[in-house]
């Protein structure tokens, strides 16, 4: 092997060295916390666009209708928190003062 490649070998066992000592930098899944609505009625949609708003209306919960978010983990955007659903078991996004009853189910 010549000088030249023995220098590269070396230095790519070093790179991924330190890159597995320092790890991957990943979030742990955030199971959601039980929550239901409690509005009278709430607009659940597919997403939140920063410059629009909530885009794609999916349905409307009612209220005592059985979600999940995490405070502190889940996105909350200009007051639209992203949101599970139990009911379809997917996500959305739903006006944060709709959630309440954390922890009650």
């Amino acid at each position: 092997m010549n000088l030249t490649l023995k220098q590269g070998v070396a230095l790519s066992a070093t790179a991924v060295l330190a890159l597995s000592a320092a790890g991957v930098a990943q979030a742990e899944p955030t199971v959601p916390t039980h929550a239901v609505i409690v509005c009278d009625s709430a607009s659940f949609y597919a997403n939140y666009d920063s410059a629009s708003g909530p885009v794609g209306l999916k349905r409307v919960l009612l209220r005592g209708d059985k979600v999940g978010h995490t405070r502190g983990a889940h996105p909350v955007y200009n007051g639209w928190a992203a949101t599970f659903d139990f009911g379809p078991n997917d996500w959305g996004f739903v006006r944060q003062e709709c959630l309440g009853g954390f922890g009650s189910w």
